[in-house]
């Protein structure tokens, strides 16, 4: 691999997550022997985000998309390629059945790692997931787009300190600086 070509390297976590319109009931502070009463929706339909989080510098790049195939998991690198282009993207994912690329050509700025299967704990991607569903919990919406506005709202929210205090984990750090002497 020529790093030549590239102004920058950098290591990103992928995954993706459901989102849908279906109440995800949490936690709430009541009164002693107080009942919590919230308001639950029970509808199907949902939209997924994919995203990459760099443990290194914050950095973190989002698609909305309904679906998971191959395909669409292909079109979301395409344009992953495009953000930053004259970097180097290592990107570390898991083993889903449609991260099976075998026919698709990767962009030059795209080198994927795959962590052990059945290994999300090696995944901060899946941190960063859990963060966002903890303020998604007893909402309810009353359509696609409105979830749709309020992801978009949230993610516009999530500053690279964040990003980097949920992904960070010293192993990678270490790794990553030892290798790319940065």
């Amino acid at each position: 691999m020529d790093k030549t070509k590239f102004q920058s390297v950098n290591l990103y976590f992928q995954d993706e997550s459901r989102f849908g319109l279906m109440t995800h009931l949490g936690k709430c502070l009541t009164s002693r022997g107080v009942k919590p009463v919230v308001t639950y929706k029970h509808a199907f339909k949902s939209t997924y985000l994919y995203g990459s989080f760099s443990p290194i510098n914050g950095d973190a790049f989002v698609y909305e998309i309904e679906g998971t195939t191959s395909e669409i998991f292909y079109q979301y690198l395409l344009e992953f390629s495009k953000y930053k282009s004259d970097e180097l993207k290592i990107i570390i994912i898991d083993n889903a059945g449609f991260h099976s690329l075998k026919q698709y050509e990767i962009p030059e700025n795209i080198k994927l790692i795959r962590i052990p299967p059945y290994s999300p704990e090696l995944n901060p991607a899946e941190k960063v997931w859990h963060y966002i569903k903890q303020y998604f919990k007893n909402k309810v919406y009353d359509n696609l787009n409105q979830l749709k506005q309020w992801l978009h709202n949230f993610l516009k929210s999530l500053s690279i300190d964040i990003v980097k205090s949920i992904t960070y984990h010293k192993l990678y750090h270490d790794a990553f600086f030892n290798h790319f002497e940065i």
